[in-house]
């Protein structure tokens, strides 16, 4: 217990030690790196492939080769009424042919004469064999084709958990550099304002300025403090859910660091982390997409079991050859001389069982093909829908960089007529304030782009771990 406690607080100080060697920066590229290598969540998902494996194993199980010991005896009055041994192996295969080979020795003064054997016992080796129902399909090798598409399908299950999660991971900090520049922004201007209104009264002190001035500059000061309090809690709050997704590889959940802070993500590295070019996002990604994948290995397995039901359809005809002997020793011994067979026929006389599981088959069939079709179309529009939001966002966030650097020139000039006794406080305040507002504007359009693109790339389940 103390070794496992060293070990955490071992990661705890490494995990943090990022701070220092970054001044106290998190990156995205070194947070989607601990996600990925640490999040409980991964590891669950890595558990749906291991199911899909353990479900193969076991379908495999129904061809595993048998044993069978029956052992029968009765004594009564002092006389042995029958003793009777019999030991058989089966080999069932994935058709509807079985090898069998047994050895039965019985013996007593009541036994039923057909089990009557040699001393040494009796030697058979024969075949079973399906002439119609369960000849190419049957319930062992149905299970079995399902089982390995349920392996297939399991993984692209996976990768579609893998890819909701690394989208949230991502949604999260991108939030958490929203509100952190917010943040900065109003810092900024809260700087701005109380610089000002210093100069305000050391104007007003000089009688440069009315009084009044120095109210509104106090005013002013006083709004950019409240929206930088809102602003700082706002961030508090996202930076708790980033250190949702930050945990240690001891399965330990971590805290940031106080003082941790994002990095800058511009868009041509956040296209190179995603690597995903936006030229790749087309239609050509659907028949690979793991939902649509993950319904045509359903339908793979929904006509197996369509086939299955109209093999019961078929009459059951069963044959069944052994070659019997007496001395192993000899497998000359092993003629058609000695043989044991048989033969069972069974056909039910309406089979309205039979076929209604076969209409209930073909109707699952006809589900999964609307399903497919449907799924197609909805994929196809979220990518279109999603392409022309990020081609929107880009267009609005060039836009508002340069309304941005407009607003600054404004608010600038606006300041030098004041200074020079030309202009008003109230409009310097007014400028400003429609600065703010296109930096905040520009931020969260920014913040939009960046979850567009990671949501084109999670609607191509494209991440990669």
């Amino acid at each position: 217990m103390i070794k496992r406690i060293i070990r955490i607080l071992l990661l705890c100080t490494v995990f943090s030690g990022y701070a220092q060697q970054s001044d106290q920066t998190l990156s995205l590229e070194r947070y989607l790196t601990v996600v990925k290598k640490n999040h409980p969540l991964l590891k669950q998902a890595q558990l749906i492939s291991k199911k899909g494996s353990a479900k193969l194993q076991k379908a495999r199980g129904g061809l595993d080769p048998k044993i069978e010991l029956d052992y029968d005896l009765k004594n009564f009055k002092k006389s042995t009424y029958y003793d009777k041994l019999n030991t058989v192996l089966k080999i069932p295969t994935a058709y509807g042919i079985s090898f069998k080979a047994s050895y039965e020795v019985n013996d007593g003064k009541y036994l039923n004469p057909e089990y009557t054997t040699p001393d040494r016992g009796l030697y058979s080796a024969g075949v079973s064999i399906s002439l119609a129902r369960n000849l190419l399909i049957n319930e062992r090798a149905a299970t079995l084709r399902r089982a390995k598409l349920y392996q297939q399908q399991s993984l692209e299950d996976q990768r579609l958990q893998v890819n909701e999660l690394l989208f949230k991971a991502l949604a999260v900090y991108f939030d958490w550099l929203q509100y952190y520049e917010i943040k900065n922004t109003y810092k900024t201007y809260i700087a701005n304002a109380d610089f000002r209104l210093r100069n305000v009264k050391k104007s007003f002190e000089a009688g440069d300025k009315p009084a009044i001035d120095t109210l509104e500059a106090s005013i002013n000061l006083k709004n950019r403090k409240i929206d930088f309090e809102k602003a700082k809690l706002d961030y508090l709050k996202a930076s708790l859910k980033v250190a949702n997704f930050v945990w240690s590889s001891e399965e330990v959940p971590m805290e940031l660091r106080e003082g941790t802070i994002p990095s800058t993500v511009s868009s041509e590295t956040l296209d190179a982390l995603l690597n995903q070019s936006l030229n790749e996002a087309t239609t050509s990604f659907i028949n690979k997409h793991p939902k649509i994948k993950a319904l045509n290995l359903k339908r793979e397995s929904a006509l197996i079991n369509k086939k299955l039901k109209a093999n019961n359809l078929l009459p059951i005809i069963d044959l069944e050859y052994n070659f019997l002997s007496a001395d192993i020793h000899r497998f000359s011994s092993f003629n058609t001389a000695n043989y044991k067979g048989g033969i069972r026929f069974s056909i039910p006389l309406f089979m309205r069982k039979q076929r209604g599981d076969l209409k209930l088959a073909k109707l699952k069939l006809e589900e999964l093909d609307f399903d497919i079709q449907n799924t197609t179309r909805t994929l196809k529009n979220k990518i279109s829908a999603t392409e022309q939001k990020i081609a929107s966002y880009t267009e609005q966030n060039r836009l508002l960089t340069e309304l941005v650097d407009d607003y600054r020139k404004l608010v600038a000039s606006e300041e030098r007529k004041f200074n020079l006794g030309e202009g008003s406080l109230f409009l310097v305040n007014y400028r400003e304030v429609k600065l703010i507002e296109q930096q905040l504007k520009a931020i969260k359009t920014q913040n939009k782009l960046y979850t567009s693109k990671s949501e084109l790339v999670k609607t191509l389940a494209n991440f990669s771990l």
